[in-house]
């Protein structure tokens, strides 16, 4: 459902996955593991999520972590988006119990 309102593939995962989980904090090729899409296109959207302020970017030694900006004024309101979508396509899917 949020493919509707957000068109980027990679921003989508990476959205889903700061908001389902604040606390989460990553690095490039870690968040690139666990949403199974290439580190470049991982860093691009990162960098517009972090100059968007809903990011927060901190460097430890060369490595950039990641996590998400509690203060963001929609946070919220994003969260609860999250959820509904996913609850509507998990309700889209046909039972196998069923017949």
């Amino acid at each position: 459902m949020l493919d509707v309102f957000i068109t980027s593939r990679v921003r989508r995962k990476i959205l889903v996955v700061f908001a389902k989980y604040p606390d989460f904090k990553t690095h490039v090729r870690g968040l690139s593991k666990l949403i199974k899409e290439d580190p470049g296109n991982i860093q691009r959207e990162l960098n517009r999520l972090e100059k968007g302020k809903f990011l927060i970017m901190t460097k430890r030694g060369n490595t950039k972590i990641y996590q998400t900006n509690k203060q963001f004024p929609i946070l919220k309101e994003l969260q609860s988006m999250v959820i509904k979508s996913q609850q509507m396509t998990q309700g889209n899917k046909p039972n196998k119990t069923i017949g």
